[in-house]
């Protein structure tokens, strides 16, 4: 499996146990304890994501609210709602010339679809491709 990868589904990993507290958690705790046992050499890449989707964390649900109106972010399970933010992050404020925005889509629909419902990957297609669309406005206004 390819290192981006495997970081991505780290990151998803860390994402959902800190969501799942509802961020009572310390994310670094549970990042190091996940890395622990993890097969990942370099771990800056998955650092990178967790602590970026974080760090911005009200950003990207305001960009997803505003990207899927009907699903409120409550109403997503929580592999979904995760994913979506690790894309986004991604999306907007990752490196385009190291990751370009089709490679992040395509990357979040694969987690959809290894660790979501049947649906996942057509929602997670749908919504960051939404997301893909107002990037250029999205931008502006970071």
């Amino acid at each position: 499996m390819r290192k981006r990868h495997l970081s991505r589904i780290l990151a998803l990993e860390v994402l959902y146990e800190w969501s799942f507290h509802k961020g009572k958690r310390d994310w670094k705790e549970i990042l190091n304890r996940k890395l622990q046992s993890a097969k990942i050499k370099d771990s800056s890449f998955v650092s990178e994501l967790v602590e970026g989707v974080i760090k911005n964390l009200e950003k990207i649900d305001k960009i997803l609210n505003l990207a899927a109106p009907h699903w409120p972010k409550d109403q997503m399970s929580l592999v979904d709602l995760n994913i979506l933010r690790i894309g986004a992050f991604e999306l907007i404020f990752g490196n385009k010339k190291e990751v370009p925005p089709k490679v992040s889509i395509n990357e979040a629909i694969e987690l959809g679809k290894e660790f979501g419902g049947p649906k996942s990957g057509k929602f997670i297609n749908g919504v960051l491709g939404a997301v893909f669309k107002q990037l250029e406005d999205i931008e502006k206004e970071k």
